[in-house]
């Protein structure tokens, strides 16, 4: 892989570990209001598999708005982050909450200005791709 977003041509046939803390990388520019670190847990291109990351974002640090085709399972593991879906109310989730967003749904998460935010996101594969990226999000209103 060149970058942490490319995607392997398909999930491992048989069991595989990803030991904590290794193979983090830098996110590519372009996706985010800063950088950010990201460790591949499972990457595919094959349609109908699942990709998978860890990624902990700096203070401040958001993602730009994005879709996943088949959705997107997001799980807090720590900090305290920020998530909005196109049109809905940004809301404030915690270590340990579950957050889902619909397949298409354009949305975007990340941290708040006060605290560092780890999580890890499944979504998955359809035509190739795990996810379309899109512009910077424009904060309009105050966020923590």
């Amino acid at each position: 892989m060149s970058h942490p977003f490319e995607l392997e041509e398909a999930c491992p046939a048989s069991m595989k570990i990803r030991r904590a803390g290794t193979g983090i990388v830098r996110a590519p520019d372009g996706v985010a209001s800063g950088p950010f670190l990201v460790q591949m847990l499972l990457s595919s291109r094959k349609d109908g598999e699942m990709t998978a990351m860890r990624a902990f974002l700096e203070p401040g640090t958001i993602t730009h708005w994005h879709s996943h085709p088949r959705g997107q399972l997001l799980v807090v593991i720590d900090g305290v982050g920020l998530v909005q879906r196109d049109g809905g109310t940004m809301i404030e989730v915690r270590t340990g909450d579950a957050v889902w967003f619909a397949p298409g749904e354009r949305h975007w998460h990340g941290a708040t200005s006060m605290s560092p935010f780890s999580y890890i996101s499944v979504q998955g594969v359809d035509t190739g791709t795990a996810v379309s990226w899109m512009e910077p999000v424009e904060i309009t209103e105050d966020r923590p």
